[in-house]
């Protein structure tokens, strides 16, 4: 029996715990992570929003208010007091966007002082349609100096709802 004893008591000893592989390993670790990360990029667009008191110089046939109403089957570039400029309709179930940017570039030509638009969505529209349109009449991108940048169209934008078709169900 001492014999036993004897053993239990040699393999008490207390072992050394070494950590530094493991202090290696986050020090090559934490870099790392960090380094890859991404880091996201968020823009903000300052949008106008009608507020019904400038109702009454809407219709002022000094003025034009540019609109680009988003229906279901077309786009439709207006004046704001009931000429439609531009009927842009639907290419293979898409709205065709470069046709609007080229529309807008051509207001923009012939009215350079122009800063504000109004865009008029349907209840059905999507948010990645409402994005893209707002894309297209704020700025197109152009070569200058050999680089692309962004030229500025209409950068100020206004949101409303656009009006019910008559005959549509509401």
């Amino acid at each position: 029996m001492d014999r036993v004893r004897h053993r239990k008591h040699k393999h008490q000893e207390a072992a050394d715990l070494d950590v530094t592989p493991f202090m290696n390993l986050m020090i090559v670790l934490v870099p790392v992570l960090l380094l890859s990360m991404v880091f996201t990029h968020t823009t903000v667009i300052d949008l106008n929003f009608p507020t019904g008191e400038g109702a009454s110089d809407a219709f002022d046939p000094d003025t034009v208010h540019l609109e680009v109403v988003v229906k279901g089957d077309n786009l439709v570039v207006a004046d704001g007091r009931g000429g439609t400029i531009k009927t842009i309709p639907k290419v293979d179930g898409n709205y065709d966007f470069a046709q609007l940017s080229l529309v807008m570039q051509e207001l923009k030509r012939r009215m350079p002082e122009k800063q504000d638009i109004t865009v008029l969505l349907e209840q059905e529209t999507d948010y990645q349609t409402l994005v893209t349109i707002m894309d297209k009449v704020r700025s197109y991108p152009t070569v200058q100096a050999l680089d692309v940048v962004q030229a500025e169209l209409f950068p100020v934008i206004s949101l409303g709802d656009a009006p019910v078709r008559s005959g549509a169900p509401s």
